[in-house]
């Protein structure tokens, strides 16, 4: 009974946080809203934004948790040529956007509004809206940001690259990210709003930078209404969970719910985004969702997992190339290394699939349960012999929530979970000296973190290494290649590093004692001097 009562207590407390979780959280958790970009690109209008704040308003989404109705590219109307103020779309806005805020206000939501980093905007490039010339926040960075934040009341900005890259505006302006999205970031701070969220969309991960300035970023090229770019995204989002947290979030790009995938790849796309605590904008329209559309959108179970107030990301702790190329994905919920993990069984492949994994793997112990978290009302699974399976459809996801009454320590620690300092994804990492994560057949996961070394930041640190006492640990590396002239360190919670060379490294191994806390600690691989071997995963025992 007492188990029992546990467990209802702490199903309890997920669901309620899908609702109130930004008011309890003490950090940022996930935007969710709806954006007009998917279905509508440049063609909007203040009738049409106002239709779909009442949809959501009227349809139980906003009890769900959906609270942002963001306007995208299609608003501008130019520049005045001696004042430099934003122009609003005469004929798609022609009472500007002022009452339209207030309309998005008075219905408790909060309204988003969209920019660009340089001078133009995406949408004058690639949608030829040649009123939108000029518009970017470029030059204007300061004056834009008090009219969409003080004047107007915006809560939300995305701000786009496509004038700040030299393929996508007629000027050939070519800006550094890390510069633009600062100085935006500071023209926000300076107007005095505290709690307006920045996402930035450069299309693939920035930078670890990113999280020092915005809410979200966009990790992908943009998605679209297809099964093989939404499978895309899910597969470059899997091993970005160290860069994911504290208010500061991984973004898969918009839904595509509801739109023309079918019911099972919707299901995965919503499933995975949540999993992953992707921002969930809405990207159909919300005035003609039919009922099964509608229920996946408001799964108060799966948002739960979106909107728990740990924040992270589900990281990836198994993957089969034999069973389609099948992922299990985990993470915490409600407390880290608690007795309670979301759990999803992905298969992307094209034929149904049977994927299986051990309580043991997913560390827990004693009594487990499992919920399927697509039932309306969660079901009860079945674990046989200490073994969560299911069969899965092809495309398809599984999702649950297990609670256990005991946690079981984790053992294996594989690379691509690891946070790499100077990880980013838009330059060659070898011409600008960055470590990144690469495919390998022969590594523990499938994957090795590599190019590492060669000053102090280029390293690896595993961020979350739970130890359940104080004392001393057997930690075991095993590096992928270690070539002559390589050498590691391996520190503890900022502690002095013990080196290791190629001919230290039995077959590739790396043996030595950590004495850690009870808690989390920190275990950092780095050479500042010179190169590193590529590493494949680190365990770590009693």
């Amino acid at each position: 009974m007492k188990r029992n009562l546990l467990k209802y207590i702490v199903s309890a407390s997920i669901t309620a946080a899908t609702v109130c979780s930004l008011a309890q959280s003490p950090i940022e958790l996930p935007t969710m809203g709806w954006s007009s970009w998917n279905t509508y690109r440049v063609d909007i209008s203040d009738s049409l934004i106002i239709r779909q704040a009442d949809a959501m308003a009227n349809l139980g989404l906003k009890e769900a948790g959906y609270t942002y109705i963001n306007i995208d590219d299609g608003y501008f109307g130019g520049r005045d040529t001696l004042t430099g103020r934003l122009k609003i779309h005469p004929t798609r806005f022609p009472g500007g956007l002022k009452t339209v805020v207030d309309h998005i206000h008075s219905l408790g939501l909060k309204a988003g509004i969209y920019s660009d980093a340089g001078a133009n905007t995406c949408g004058s490039w690639y949608d030829k809206d040649s009123i939108a010339v000029g518009v970017g926040l470029y030059g204007h960075e300061q004056q834009d940001c008090n009219m969409f934040f003080n004047e107007l009341g915006f809560d939300f900005i995305k701000v786009d690259f496509c004038g700040g890259r030299s393929q996508s505006n007629a000027t050939r302006l070519g800006l550094d990210p890390r510069e633009r999205y600062t100085a935006i970031h500071e023209a926000i701070l300076n107007t005095g709003r505290k709690d307006v969220r920045l996402n930035v969309c450069r299309w693939d991960y920035p930078g670890t930078w990113v999280a020092e300035v915005a809410s979200s970023w966009r990790m992908s090229r943009d998605i679209s209404c297809r099964w093989d770019v939404v499978k895309l995204i899910i597969e470059q989002n899997l091993y970005l969970s160290a860069y994911a947290g504290n208010g500061h979030y991984n973004d898969m790009d918009m839904l595509e719910v509801g739109r023309t995938l079918t019911a099972e790849e919707d299901r995965t796309h919503f499933a995975i985004w949540c999993m992953m605590a992707s921002p969930l904008l809405i990207g159909c329209d919300m005035t003609t969702l039919d009922d099964q559309t509608l229920a996946l959108l408001t799964n108060r179970n799966l948002i739960a997992i979106d909107q728990d107030t740990l924040g992270l990301q589900a990281y990836v702790v198994k993957h089969d190339p034999n069973a389609g190329g099948s992922y299990v994905l985990v993470k915490d919920l409600v407390e880290r290394n608690g007795l309670t993990r979301a759990v999803a069984l992905y298969n992307p492949s094209d034929a149904e699939k049977t994927i299986s994994i051990t309580c043991e793997e997913l560390e827990m112990g004693g009594v487990v349960e499992a919920e399927d978290l697509f039932e309306e009302h969660s079901r009860n699974v079945m674990l046989s012999n200490g073994l969560l399976s299911s069969n899965v459809p092809a495309h398809g996801t599984k999702v649950f929530r297990l609670t256990a009454t005991q946690r079981l320590p984790r053992v294996r620690y594989e690379a691509e979970t690891a946070y790499l300092t100077c990880y980013q994804e838009l330059c060659n990492p070898y011409s600008v000296g960055t470590a990144y994560y690469e495919k390998d057949s022969l590594a523990s996961g499938g994957m090795i973190a590599a190019n590492l070394g060669g000053r102090a930041l280029n390293d690896l640190q595993w961020r979350n290494v739970w130890c359940q006492a104080d004392g001393e640990y057997k930690v075991v590396i095993r590096c992928a290649t270690f070539s002559d002239g390589a050498a590691l360190l391996v520190s503890a919670n900022s502690g002095i590093g013990q080196r290791f060379t190629a001919e230290q490294a039995k077959d590739g191994f790396v043996t030595l004692k950590l004495r850690l806390r009870k808690g989390r600690n920190t275990v950092r691989l780095y050479n500042d001097c010179g190169p590193m071997p590529d590493i494949d995963y680190m365990n770590i025992r009693s």
